[in-house]
């Protein structure tokens, strides 16, 4: 397939960067000593967590709310399904909008998450097992409501996404290598967006769960392949099945795929509180997991990682720290 249609291009993130500054400035990036000594190389780190929600989605949820505006299609109310980043951005950007926000959380979802979407006003329904029942209830929902469903996977939401990429890239050009994770796939594909519109040359690293390998399986099929989740600390990155339109974006331009296991993540978490003093939820460490786990393959080349998300909740993080005690 071909892809250029779904991704944003150099136009269309710079005004979508226009969309997003009304409400925040552009996230930091920094060289962080302690962690270029961990990596054994220049380690660069793009702070999503420093945003209003504490994670890249929001940038995504103001430009999705500003297309259907600019359409003269705002709906009375919008649906969506989450683990939490997501929800967040759809509460903040419906909420500046003045749009009813119904969100849908799996049973067990993080309470602190929970609790930040309905500070934002969005009306939470815990529903199902995981994501995809969530997701699947979600849309019944919107149906029978006759409300908007948001997907988690849209070009109006990536074009927002691509907004923290095409930062981060312009900020440190000399970067050689990305590591990014995936959840449902749009922080990964407007990474590639962002390095196809500024023709930068990095190479693009997919980091997945090793408790939620659909992605990492589908990709290596050629096909959607579902994989049960099991990962107890990376949510974000907790989806059972892949989406075919992320995945048309991904498998050729990705280099490759590094799957990450829990104890990595916690460990990554650990360091980057230690490193940096900034706190990583564990889809939000995963890069960094990555980049560990290949350190002997990186010497001398800059690599650039994502804290995607800060929103871990304090009892998970205080347990985190814990077990390196």
């Amino acid at each position: 397939m071909n892809t250029s249609t779904h991704l944003p291009s150099l136009q269309d993130i710079e005004a979508a960067a226009e969309v997003v500054y009304r409400d925040f400035a552009p996230t930091p990036q920094y060289r962080w000593g302690l962690l270029s000594e961990r990596l054994g190389t220049d380690c660069w780190l793009k702070h999503e967590n420093h945003t209003p929600v504490g994670a890249f989605k929001i940038r995504g949820g103001l430009t999705y709310f500003d297309q259907l505006a600019r359409r003269g299609a705002l709906p009375r109310e919008v649906v969506s399904a989450t683990r939490g980043n997501h929800g967040q951005s759809m509460g903040w950007a419906a909420r500046r909008h003045a749009v009813a926000c119904t969100i849908v959380v799996p049973r067990g979802n993080s309470v602190e998450k929970n609790a930040a979407m309905r500070a934002l006003g969005v009306t939470l329904i815990e529903h199902g097992e995981d994501f995809q029942e969530a997701r699947e209830h979600a849309m019944d929902l919107a149906r029978e409501r006759s409300a908007h469903m948001v997907p988690s996977f849209h070009p109006d939401l990536l074009r927002g996404v691509a907004t923290y990429w095409w930062e981060f890239l312009r900020a440190v050009p000399q970067l050689q290598l990305a590591y990014v994770p995936i959840g449902q796939g749009s922080g990964a594909c407007s990474a590639i967006a962002a390095k196809q519109a500024l023709g930068h040359g990095v190479r693009i690293v997919g980091v997945v769960s090793r408790h939620a390998t659909t992605y990492a399986d589908s990709i290596a099929a050629g096909r959607v392949v579902e994989a049960p989740v099991t990962t107890l600390l990376a949510d974000g990155m907790a989806c059972r099945v892949a989406d075919q339109g992320a995945l048309d974006i991904l498998a050729p331009h990705l280099d490759h795929v590094v799957q990450v296991s829990d104890d990595e993540v916690a460990a990554a978490m650990r360091h980057l509180f230690t490193d940096t003093h900034n706190v990583a939820e564990g889809a939000g460490a995963a890069a960094f997991a990555a980049a560990l786990q290949e350190k002997d393959q990186l010497a001398g080349q800059n690599v650039g990682l994502a804290l995607t998300g800060g929103n871990v909740d304090a009892q998970m993080f205080a347990s985190v720290l814990a077990a390196a005690l």
